[in-house]
């Protein structure tokens, strides 16, 4: 059976200790710019080389979300930031803009550059471009199912990483512009004001036919799915919740840190 990284979420330094402890192969998280989490705790320069530093004695790998949509002149910033990270050990980056993974492939050539699932790939074809453009792995859109999943693993050289357990959006793989049409603030820029998680009233000729959370759809969560997306040849299932708090992250990843287990030695699978 192929290995299978297990991906934690870290919005602080906490939260890392936590996911590190609970078993994590791997943990994501962001500096103090270009991350689509502006409003985690995040990790300044030196919390982050620690961090990194501190992954590599229990052999663990740390990624970096460098995952907004970039300005041309954020562009001419970003070599400045990431060459601290690089220089630590920096196992990757996730990345959404394509102009950004250009500069990256080009000026940090030995540096896995991740697609982030911001990209909305979704198909063989997708990730068959970013596969040419010389990216490491793919994360791919939320919306796909298990036989899309699949299909892309067998027909790619690639790796490919999915989403198991967190919050999902209402809009296809992130791609929303509710939060900056009604607030001014964008979640491709890292703001999402998560104005879908609000309860709206749904009306019909001035009548209330429902209310409630109408646009916040329910956590995901894959557990009973994880035999079948090890033998569908996944390389790696990510939680989500860089929002979240130590506690929950470290709750988190120690259940699918054993049920993975469970579904990497052929054990008897149950819930």
């Amino acid at each position: 059976m192929n290995k299978v990284e297990l991906l934690a979420p870290a919005g602080s330094y906490e939260s890392f200790l936590g996911a590190i402890h609970a078993g994590a192969d791997a943990v994501y998280l962001g500096g103090v710019k270009y991350g689509a989490r502006a409003f985690a705790e995040n990790f300044d320069e030196e919390t982050l080389c620690r961090a990194i530093y501190y992954a590599h004695l229990f052999d663990r790998k740390v990624y970096l979300t460098l995952n907004t949509l970039m300005k041309q002149s954020e562009l001419n910033e970003v070599e400045e930031f990431l060459t601290p990270f690089y220089n630590a050990g920096l196992d990757g980056v996730i990345v959404q803009d394509l102009g950004l993974a250009r500069y990256l492939i080009k000026n940090f050539p030995d540096l896995p550059i991740h697609g982030s699932t911001q990209m909305s790939v979704h198909s063989l074809a997708g990730v068959l471009a970013l596969q040419k453009m010389g990216f490491s792995r793919v994360v791919l859109s939320r919306e796909l199912s298990l036989q899309e999943i699949e299909y892309i693993c067998k027909n790619s050289d690639i790796e490919i990483e999915v989403f198991v357990h967190g919050a999902l959006c209402i809009s296809y793989s992130g791609q929303c512009l509710f939060s900056s049409m009604v607030g001014g603030r964008s979640g491709n820029r890292g703001k999402c004001a998560q104005p879908c998680r609000l309860p709206y009233e749904l009306l019909e000729n001035d009548n209330t036919i429902d209310k409630g959370y109408l646009l916040s759809p329910r956590d995901l969560c894959g557990l009973e799915h994880l035999p079948s997306l090890v033998n569908a040849g996944v390389s790696c299932l990510k939680i989500e919740g860089r929002m979240k708090t130590p506690e929950y992250v470290a709750t988190v990843t120690r259940i699918y840190r054993k049920y993975l287990d469970l579904a990497l030695t052929d054990t008897q699978f149950s819930i």
